[in-house]
């Protein structure tokens, strides 16, 4: 009778707002069982891929004024200003005012949800995108309701759909390019968005972590400069500058004056409770984010040069197609369905030591998908890929 009891204790003792269960699933048991894998297609920190960092750029965080504690909620203007001049980048004029520094773009997240929803309220998210909003926002007691993407079309969003919304939702997320299709949002339909988002008085925040990685030599155009509708546009250090350990990341906000207004006097009282930026950090941003430039390029570099490559071996295997992309780390395969996503994955695992992603893990519309990293090492890549296409021929 004991351990029932305390089973019991254990359910109503935590909020629901976490998960119940949080067992691994069984990839991830197998990743355990297994150790890491020699040909991991998955990994998505660029420190861990053998990219060559300049020797001397971590030195700006031993400024000796990292000794003095002088919070600003919406974050030092020195950082903030170097934020304005990576906007400058991509051919827009934020005002550093109107810029608030988080921790992460996951904590950028909690911030909003919590300034733009009640408990309860709804937020839209695309699908197939990455698995991480639905947590994020339950943890903060917001619901989710997923729009798609339609693959058919170049995963361009259905407008109709989203028109469809019910009367609870609060914000629209775009993914700008996607994670991890790569599709950025159209320009006739990011304008269409914004009408709709102010039309039905909904938050349009635009996730833009992998704006800097496109495959082509012409950048997307950011959300940043959005006007019809109140609007959050998030990047971070972790994907600008190639430093995730670093722990800092952005939101401008822009649309009607008034709005965007009342909106950073609320997100400046959320991040005072909080004051989440390390001091050393935000002094050090202006000189991570200039010498991020040449890690940045180097990134840059290897996914394109990982992604043509995949083109190259994916022709000929006739069976497997590569699905179009615009930008990011990341590439989408298209397999014929002959054996769940999630069986195959492990076969990969424990027969040939590759890791990959299955699609169900993003929501993907049916079997049949595997999604791939461009980050590893050229030769890991490389022979990763050929074992993979191996592989799956030998499953047709």
């Amino acid at each position: 009778m004991e351990p029932a009891c305390k089973n019991n204790r254990v359910t109503t003792m935590f909020s629901g707002r976490v998960p119940a269960d949080l067992q691994p699933n069984r990839i991830s048991e197998a990743l355990r069982r297994l150790g890491p894998p020699p040909f991991d297609l998955t990994v998505s920190n660029p420190t861990a891929c053998g990219i060559e960092y300049p020797a001397e750029l971590l030195a700006p965080l031993a400024d000796p004024a990292g000794l003095h504690y002088r919070p600003d909620p919406r974050g030092l203007r020195s950082a903030r200003a170097a934020v304005a001049a990576e906007y400058r980048r991509h051919g827009v004029a934020v005002d550093p005012d109107r810029l608030v520094l988080t921790a992460s773009t996951s904590e950028a997240y909690a911030f909003l949800f919590k300034l733009l929803c009640e408990p309860g309220d709804a937020v839209l998210v695309p699908v197939p995108s990455y698995p991480l909003f639905e947590h994020l926002a339950h943890v903060e007691g917001v619901a989710v309701r997923s729009y798609h993407l339609d693959p058919e079309a170049g995963w361009r969003l259905d407008l109709a759909e989203l028109a469809a919304a019910g009367s609870d939702v609060r914000a629209v997320i775009v993914v700008h390019p996607n994670n991890p299709t790569g599709s950025y949002v159209a320009p006739d339909d990011a304008r269409a968005l914004a009408e709709l988002c102010a039309l039905r008085s909904w938050a349009l925040i635009a996730d833009e972590v992998f704006l800097d990685y496109p495959f082509a030599d012409a950048p997307a155009a950011s959300f940043a400069g959005t006007t019809g509708a109140l609007t959050f546009s998030l990047g971070g250090l972790s994907k600008s500058g190639g430093l995730p350990q670093l722990k800092l990341a952005w939101i401008a906000v822009s649309g009607p004056p008034a709005l965007a207004a009342a909106a950073l006097e609320r997100l400046e009282f959320i991040a005072d409770t909080f004051l989440s930026v390390a001091t050393p950090v935000q002094l050090a941003l202006p000189a991570l984010l200039a010498a991020g430039a040449g890690v940045r390029a180097t990134v840059a570099s290897r996914c394109r040069a990982n992604l043509a490559a995949l083109h190259a071996a994916v022709a000929a295997c006739p069976a497997v197609t590569l699905l179009p992309a615009d930008g990011g780390w990341s590439a989408v395969l298209r397999i014929p369905a002959v054996l769940a996503e999630e069986e195959l994955v492990i076969a990969l695992l424990e027969q040939d030591g590759i890791a990959v992603h299955p699609g169900f893990f993003f929501d993907f519309p049916r079997d049949g998908y595997l999604v791939v990293s461009l980050l590893p090492s050229p030769a890991t890549f490389a022979a990763g890929v050929e074992r993979l296409l191996r592989r799956l021929a030998g499953l047709l």
